[in-house]
């Protein structure tokens, strides 16, 4: 990746509050004391199985730039924070640490997909870009991966950088949905920077500005014989646009030596359309033709239209990707979950509220997942403390953190812990995978999950639990709240 787009210093994108607490603590002597938080998210968009990790690189990138310039320190001088706070942001210098779960790896509601640990006013400040970073590349590869799942292994291209929520939305949301699955971006900054192959041919008004639909497909034939896809519904998909296609393909495509494409037909049945195109391709001795469909599509579409016998090669999907439009938020929240005491022990903190959902996991935790040596597949995640370790090599007692009766002994399994080290004591430790490995790891992730998680609708309820010595130390916190 090159370094185009690291020229804003993103320090200042920051909920308010984020500072007024920074400077409450400074003000109180609590700013260095050692906190930790953890973010985690609740529901899974789209009522699915399981989200995907993405954004981690974005993310690792800012904290490894957080500074304050001196046109922040004026802002807030013109906002009222005093001289010393301001001197403290101007020699500001990140020493946290930071784990997450890697990119590409499915996630479950309640896990702690990062966590914060350093000085109160480090760890709190960052709040703001950790979820935007997270909840908008997981989002978009969450998406994503519904969509590519439903087109049964027909490729799926991005297409909705128009339709992004602002410019960084397609930027980011073409890389996130690579990681999902698709096979390429209609974003080319996203290809310059990221490597997401851009693609795409022409738009309907590149057939309106000649004088006949001939003729602008024989013109852009002899442009790209190569690689020659052609825009068929701009009039009449049937009656002109493939009867069209088929005499720009025989009079300037083959002469050169190459064979044609594809067709793409964005509006209209597509069904329908598909099923007659394919017909009089083949007909016209282009059965290796590709039909390309796009127009307003996600995942049930894709899926009723296979389903209906559509005779699609590929997909391409834009507003209701890029934007995940049928749940368009990842509700990633980020929460304290620990605090120093004097003698340097780290104190368990809770949240409680009559939301139930909203009852924080407490204290310092790992997250493990378990995987059945027999088949492959993982079967339950777990959540214990930090000085907890699962020995994979003895049986191990599961149970139900809500219904605490319901228990299971596992064997035969291996534990694996997910969380990884991004930063020690502000000193980035984390080594870049690259994208393309990254999609693969994710691919390769999904591939262990039973066929009842990946499910559209009614998805098995994935089991993420936690360890007795866990569940016993919130258990102690609620009562004792209570009493």
């Amino acid at each position: 990746m090159t370094d185009n787009l690291k020229n804003r210093n993103l320090t200042m994108l920051t909920d308010f509050y984020e500072i007024t607490m920074a400077n409450g603590y400074f003000k109180n002597g609590l700013g260095d004391r050692i906190t930790q938080f953890d973010m985690f998210f609740r529901d899974v968009p789209d009522k699915g199985g399981f989200a995907i990790m993405a954004g981690v690189e974005q993310l690792v990138k800012y904290l490894d730039d957080l500074y304050f310039d001196e046109e922040d320190i004026e802002y807030l001088r013109g906002r009222g924070f005093c001289e010393e706070f301001l001197d403290y942001l101007r020699n500001f210098e990140f020493k946290c640490d930071v784990w997450c779960v890697p990119e590409g790896t499915p996630i479950f509601p309640y896990e702690p997909i990062v966590t914060v640990r350093g000085p109160a006013i480090q760890a709190q400040f960052i709040e703001t870009m950790v979820l935007i970073t997270i909840n908008h590349q997981s989002l978009v590869a969450t998406k994503a991966n519904r969509i590519v799942r439903a087109a049964k292994g027909r490729g799926v291209m991005e297409f909705g950088s128009r339709r992004s929520q602002g410019y960084d939305g397609a930027i980011y949301g073409a890389r996130a949905a690579y990681i999902g699955g698709c096979m390429g971006t209609a974003c080319t900054i996203s290809d310059r920077e990221f490597g997401v192959k851009a693609v795409g041919t022409m738009a309907h008004s590149w057939v309106q500005l000649f004088d006949n639909e001939l003729e602008a497909f024989c013109a852009y034939a002899r442009e790209y014989p190569d690689k020659c896809t052609l825009l068929v519904d701009t009039y009449n998909v049937l009656k002109s646009g493939i009867p069209n296609a088929i005499e720009a393909f025989k009079r300037e495509v083959l002469p050169r030596g190459f064979r044609p494409q594809g067709i793409r037909i964005d509006s209209g049945d597509i069904t329908y359309l598909t099923i007659k195109a394919r017909k009089m391709l083949d007909e016209a001795g282009f059965p290796d033709c590709a039909i390309v469909a796009s127009n307003s599509l996600d995942e049930y579409v894709i899926r009723d239209m296979l389903h209906q016998g559509a005779q699609i090669d590929s997909f391409g999907v834009g507003e209701r990707l890029i934007t995940a439009s049928s749940a368009p938020v990842f509700g990633g929240v980020y929460k304290l979950c620990a605090v120093e005491n004097e003698q340097g022990e780290m104190m368990p903190r809770i949240k409680i509220s009559e939301n139930v959902a909203k009852v924080t996991i407490p204290g310092c935790k790992k997250l493990w997942r378990f995987y059945d040596n027999e088949t492959g597949k993982c079967f339950a995640d777990l959540i214990t403390l930090d000085d907890e370790v699962v020995d994979d090599s003895q049986p191990y007692e599961l149970f139900d953190r809500d219904f605490t009766w319901k228990r299971k002994i596992v064997e035969n399994y291996t534990a694996r812990p997910l969380l990884i080290q991004l930063f020690d004591k502000g000193k980035c430790v984390y080594d870049f995978p690259a994208l393309e490995d990254i999609k693969k790891y994710c691919k390769e992730q999904i591939d262990t999950l039973w066929d009842e998680v990946l499910r559209f609708e009614n998805p098995h309820n994935y089991y993420v639990d936690l360890s007795q010595k866990l569940w016993d130390l919130k258990d102690t916190l609620l009562k004792q709240h209570k009493a």
